[in-house]
């Protein structure tokens, strides 16, 4: 048996049976969108995939550099870091390349942390679509410094003077994926055999930097596969002497890194709900009010897309990232970008998204405005045509600056509140804060070199 062909708990205990492992990995994705897990035994797994597992609770509770939050009621000190269920997701089965000896499963959880749960918060979003009857499809494009370090050298280094995996600019290079093609088709081959496959692998413009784009699949399965090639990117990556970043903006030099989001509806008959023949440019009703509930919202989302300090650096002017809530069509410098084509193609790209993302809450957001525009039947304002950096927009586009602004945005926003829960709403926003309260407890290299001497 395939691992991919495994749908039901029963294939998964035999495919594990068949292939006497002794030791299975498992994961489940935190607020951040890191893989937490662990290898389990034989035994464990089994009676797992009947009864659930047990994991920490402290993972939906602490930041991605493992201190808990001191400002949520889920979990904490308070509550004494109690055990959480999480379910093994039997389809979620998978080989990794350089692990022969295991497969891979990814988990989520279950019973009282569903409500904060990301992957669970996005098939909420995704069941309140099929209740309106439509199915999602979506598909992630990242972009990803690479460089010639490891964790011990950056460390040393201060992560400061690294060395990039190629020099220059050098945009869609042949030269730099021909002389590189050893790690390449590495990257292609292992994203192909953990299905998760590339439709196109280039170089980006600065040095060392990369973009993959993920195939189109139903939009849960999309959201499993950008966490997953996340992560193991940056695992091939250690494996072959080299570090990805997946952070917004890694340097005041570089322009900043993109999660772009491609999302398109279909009605239950598979008919294209974004397209309509007979419309200008052939976007439906409900592909202008999506873009509509998507412009509205963006302000009030952007801490569910924009969630580390770091992505607010990447939202500045002249870099290749929206500044304001903006749509246009075929405009990459816009926050939305509507992309007319045949019933097939026509979609909508979410633009405002960064690398640093976490997939669930990204697409989450993307999805859950777009279809709060369809309810709501949300007209959006006229397309943007032209540079829209250079354009004044109205107040109610402007996007927060900060993660903490962005985070009181979300607290406010009765629509976050209808679409996710007030529990998830609470939780994140707190979460947020945490995040924007850690960062100003400290000292920047800015900050000493501007006015250490002089002040």
């Amino acid at each position: 048996m395939s691992p991919r062909d495994v749908r039901t708990a029963e294939e998964a205990k035999s495919i594990v049976l068949e292939r006497d492992l002794a030791y299975i990995k498992i994961g489940v994705f935190d607020l951040d969108g890191v893989m937490r897990g662990k290898y389990v035994s034989r035994d464990k797994f089994l009676s797992g995939l009947e009864t659930g597992l047990g994991f920490c609770d402290v993972i939906l509770g602490w930041d991605v550099d493992d201190q808990p939050y001191d400002n949520v009621t889920y979990t904490g000190w308070h509550t004494g870091f109690p055990d959480a269920k999480v379910r093994i997701i039997p389809e979620s089965c998978r080989e990794i390349p350089f692990e022969p000896q295991t497969l891979l499963f990814v988990c989520e959880f279950v019973e009282g942390a569903t409500a904060i749960c990301p992957r669970s918060v996005l098939k909420s979003v995704l069941d309140r679509a099929a209740n309106s009857g439509y199915k999602v499809s979506a598909a992630f494009e990242y972009e990803f410094f690479t460089f010639e370090e490891t964790p011990h050298s950056v460390r040393e280094k201060g992560y400061r003077n690294m060395k990039p995996f190629s020099e220059g600019s050098f945009g869609y290079s042949v030269l730099r994926n021909s002389v590189g093609s050893e790690f390449y088709h590495a990257l292609l081959g292992m994203c192909h055999a953990m299905d998760f496959p590339l439709e196109g692998l280039h170089t980006e413009t600065g040095p060392g930097v990369l973009e993959g784009c993920i195939g189109v699949d139903a939009a849960l399965n999309a959201a499993d596969k950008a966490a997953l090639f996340k992560t193991f990117t940056k695992v091939l990556a250690q494996r072959s002497g080299l570090m990805t970043t997946f952070m917004a903006k890694w340097s005041e030099k570089q322009a900043g890194q993109s999660g772009h989001i491609h999302i398109s509806f279909q009605r239950e008959d598979g008919t294209p709900a974004f397209y309509d023949a007979d419309a200008e440019r052939g976007m439906s009703r409900e592909m202008v009010q999506f873009i509509g509930g998507q412009q509205k919202l963006m302000p009030e989302l952007l801490a569910m897309v924009g969630s580390t300090v770091n992505s607010y650096s990447r939202l500045v002017p002249g870099l290749w990232a929206p500044t304001s809530a903006t749509w246009g069509i075929e405009n990459r410098t816009c926050a939305i970008r509507a992309i007319p084509g045949s019933p097939k193609s026509q979609r909508v790209e979410y633009r405002v998204a960064a690398s640093d993302a976490n997939p669930y809450l990204a697409l989450a957001a993307a999805v859950g405005s777009g279809l709060y525009g369809i309810e709501h039947q949300i007209e959006p304002p006229p397309a943007v045509t032209g540079n829209a950096y250079a354009q004044q927009q109205p107040v109610e586009s402007q996007m927060p600056a900060t993660l903490w602004d962005a985070a009181q945005r979300l607290k406010a926003s009765e629509a976050a509140r209808d679409l996710f829960g007030n529990v998830f709403v609470d939780h994140y926003a707190a979460s947020r804060e945490w995040e924007e309260r850690a960062f100003r407890k400290h000292v920047t290299d800015w900050e000493l070199s501007r006015y250490f001497e002089i002040i």
